[in-house]
């Protein structure tokens, strides 16, 4: 069994999460898994995916795990209370080899929001580790951990005491056990530079500081649950300060683009939100275009955060920190490069949600190939309505 823990998932599916519980809690969803990369045999995997998953919804919350949530101060009572409830259910997860063949692995989630928001990041994993296990059935681990440690000891140099690193790769990891060893590895090189860890299960298990704040998912379906499109992205922001009361307080930057974000973020959000997320698109003329911004709001970035959390390796990561630092406060979350680096190429593979209370919702990605939507309609008029760039549906 490859999940064996509820809380072996991302911290801010269980942030979002609340905020479902509490303003959308009758909100239907569905979402659609892709690979990136064609020719990939993933459709070989996909009746043992579905055993797993299958044991994935025999889990419940134990009560240790309820006593660790409760314990986090912006997570309430009631929505902990909820969580005693909760249970997967495999009604509404469907994994098949895709129609159009060529190895490609059609997965679907379609149900309340609220039901089916914790599927996505250990489906994400079991895909992963299923893959790897078939393909790599006697990993390189001697590889793995000298790729590791030439990482850390770049990451680790001195004068970059301030470059905190935090471990965000749950969803691509090559396996749960290897996650775990990266991520001990990780803290007892970095010490201080170690900021923490997305996944809630390491964070409990290890004494360290589970991170997160809102994905994609909730600034999309917000494209569905706001008053009206243009004013989704501020209505999300909105929901999400009036929900957090000035907790968790990093805003996603990139779910409409950066543009209509940066036109959506007015002075009121540079003040109520403590920094912003990177998650797409050149990240050095992101984090100029962020820094003028404040400037142009006449606040001071020094008192800002700005995390950075796309395709990071242990060399970008330095070069942003050297070009960045002193000029605001920084943070990095590291993903694939850090806990799926065993020498062999990463499936490049995301779940995202596709359409709202059965309304169509969508990202625009400011990076080529990660806008993902089943209706190429909708998409344009998305683009119309924020003016982003024209790319095509995939």
């Amino acid at each position: 069994m490859m999940i064996q823990s509820l809380l072996d998932t991302d911290l801010y599916k269980f942030t979002m999460m609340q905020v479902v519980l509490h303003h959308f809690p009758g909100a239907d969803v569905e979402y659609r898994f892709r690979c990136r990369r064609t020719g990939v045999d993933l459709a070989a995997c996909a009746d043992e995916i579905r055993e797993e998953v299958a044991a994935l919804c025999t889990l419940r919350f134990t009560e240790d795990e309820l006593d660790y949530l409760r314990g986090l101060r912006f997570l309430k009572s009631d929505f902990v209370d909820f969580l005693r409830l909760f249970q997967l259910d495999t009604r509404y997860i469907d994994i098949a080899p895709a129609p159009e063949g060529g190895g490609a692995l059609d997965i679907r989630i379609r149900g309340p929001w609220l039901h089916t928001i914790l599927f996505e990041v250990p489906v994400l994993a079991i895909v992963n580790e299923v893959y790897f296990r078939r393909t790599q059935p006697q990993p390189d681990y001697a590889e793995g951990r000298a790729r590791l440690a030439a990482k850390l000891a770049l990451l680790g140099q001195p004068g970059q005491e301030a470059c905190k690193i935090a471990d965000y790769g749950t969803r691509r990891r090559f396996s749960r056990d290897w996650q775990e060893e990266v991520v001990l590895a990780t803290r007892a090189r970095l010490g201080t530079q170690y900021a923490g860890t997305s996944n809630v299960w390491l964070a409990a298990r290890y004494g360290m500081t589970p991170l997160g704040t809102m994905a994609h998912e909730y600034v999309q379906a917000c494209q569905a649950l706001g008053p009206r499109l243009r004013d989704s992205q501020v209505f999300a922001l909105d929901t999400w300060a009036h929900e957090y009361r000035g907790d968790l307080g990093i805003a996603l930057s990139d779910t409409v683009g950066f543009d209509a974000f940066l036109r959506d973020f007015d002075l009121y959000f540079c003040k109520l939100f403590d920094g912003v997320r990177h998650d797409s698109g050149d990240p050095e003329q992101w984090g100029e275009r962020m820094l003028a911004h404040y400037a142009a709001h006449r606040i001071d970035a020094r008192s800002k955060l700005l995390v950075f959390s796309d395709g990071l390796t242990a060399p970008r990561i330095v070069a942003l920190y050297e070009r960045f630092r002193e000029r605001c406060q920084l943070a990095f979350g590291i993903g694939t490069d850090l806990t799926n680096d065993l020498g062999y190429e990463a499936l490049p593979i995301v779940i995202k949600m596709t359409r709202c209370n059965g309304q169509p919702v969508a990202k625009l990605s400011d990076a080529p190939g990660k806008t993902m939507s089943d209706d190429p309609g909708y998409l344009a008029y998305l683009r119309q309505v924020f003016g982003g760039a024209a790319e095509p549906a995939p």
